[in-house]
This record gives structure tokens, C-alpha cells and sequence, in this order.
């Protein structure tokens, strides 16, 4: 059973949203707050985390951050009412993996926990990834060269690796956006690109590493 710590201040939301995920099979832990929110992970790692944005004594933006100083695997699902591209875009930098708008149909929420909770036990299995001359620990979202070592966020992480797992071979444009962007083209048709790019920066230490850009297809790794 799929443990999700759930956090929302609004009472009679969190009621509604608890007893649906429940009927769905899910285990659900409540919270009210950022605060009470950060204990309980530590009392206990959940699967997922479903977080809201806007609360009292502590944002989930903040809660976000903190969990990402302990944890990098937990997947993290925000739930926001707000609509500018710029707050989405931080919350990925601060390391959610995905984000559902107010107001949603329970329906949409199942299928993104689903999704997440999913690709993180498939994850598990494999911890190191060996790229050239780097090592990517897909657990901490790291890439070591040396000792030199890089903090990738975990979507970074994640589109190195499955470029990786596909060495030689082109990962298809919508195939990364359906795996990590949910088909968002809005978001995902400004940034896709920015992330590749930052991927390329992380690796150029290594000129045996390129990913090349197919045009109109997608992207593929390869080492020489």
C-alpha cells in the first residue's frame, strides 16, 4: 500500500482528498501544516509526498527545500493554485517532481501518484551509473568527476540517466515530456532545451560525452 503524506491547511479540502485517495487504496497521513508536515516525514519516510504550496507557519516551498536537504529520492507532488510559469519553475528547482493545479479532479491526482510512486521503485534498482569519465548516483541526484562532485536537481538527474539507459539510441522529444513533464507542452516546450543544456555544461569535462540534438525527433547520448 502506497503511503502518501499529504499536506494541505484547508480542512475541509483535506478531508475530501484524504477519504478519496483512501477509497482509492492508498494509505493517507494529513497534515495542516509545513511544520507538523516536516515531522512526520522524519517519524516516518512516506512514498509520496503531496504538498501544497500556500500555508501557514511554513510554505511548502520551504518544506520542499528541507526534505531535499535529507532526502532526494522522495517523490514530491505539489498541489498549487498558482498559475505563473516562474512559480512553477522554482518549485522544480527546489526538487518536486511534479505539480497538479487547483482545482483538480481526484481522477488526474491517482494517475500522477500512480506515475511517480511507479518510476521511483523502478529506480531503486540501479544506483550508480557510469558516464565516460563521471558517475551519476541516481539516490542522491550527484554527478562525481574526480573530486569534483555536482548537485543535479532530480529531474536533471533523472533525463541523464535515461539518456544513458539509452546510449547510442534516440530518446524521442515526447517520450521525456510524458516520463517527467506529464505532457505539459506550455512548461516543458520553454525548458526541455535549458535542460539539456545544463546536462552538456555538467559533462564537458569529458569530450568523449555528446548528446546530440536529432531535430525534430530528440536526443541521444553517446561516448566515444
Amino acid at each position: 500500500m502506497v503511503d502518501i503524506l499529504y499536506v494541505e491547511d484547508e480542512a475541509s479540502l483535506g478531508m475530501i482528498v484524504s477519504d478519496s485517495l483512501e477509497s482509492h487504496g492508498f494509505l493517507v497521513r494529513h497534515k495542516e501544516n509545513g511544520r507538523d508536515a516536516l515531522a512526520a516525514f522524519q517519524h516516518k519516510k512516506p512514498d509520496i509526498v503531496v504538498l501544497d504550496v500556500m500555508m501557514p507557519l511554513m510554505d511548502g516551498f520551504t518544506v520542499a527545500e528541507e526534505i531535499r536537504r535529507v532526502d532526494t529520492t522522495v517523490p514530491i507532488l505539489f498541489l498549487t493554485a498558482l498559475t505563473q510559469t516562474e512559480d512553477v519553475v522554482k518549485g522544480f528547482h527546489l526538487g518536486a517532481n511534479d505539480y497538479v493545479r487547483k482545482p483538480f479532479k481526484i481522477e488526474e491526482l491517482v494517475v500522477r501518484i500512480e506515475a511517480l510512486t511507479r518510476r521511483t521503485a523502478q529506480l531503486a534498482v540501479a544506483k550508480f551509473c557510469y558516464i565516460g569519465a563521471y558517475i551519476l548516483d541516481t539516490q542522491k541526484s550527484t554527478l562525481s568527476h574526480g573530486e569534483k562532485q555536482e548537485k543535479l536537481s532530480f529531474r536533471e538527474a533523472e533525463l541523464l540517466r535515461r539518456l544513458f539507459e539509452h546510449k547510442d539510441r534516440v530518446v524521442p522529444r515526447e517520450e521525456i515530456i510524458k516520463a517527467y513533464w506529464n505532457d505539459d507542452t506550455y512548461f516543458t516546450g520553454r525548458s526541455l532545451d535549458v535542460f539539456i543544456s545544463r546536462i552538456r555544461k555538467y559533462l564537458a569535462a569529458d569530450e568523449r560525452i555528446k548528446i546530440t540534438n536529432i531535430r525534430g525527433v530528440g536526443y541521444m547520448l553517446t561516448i566515444d
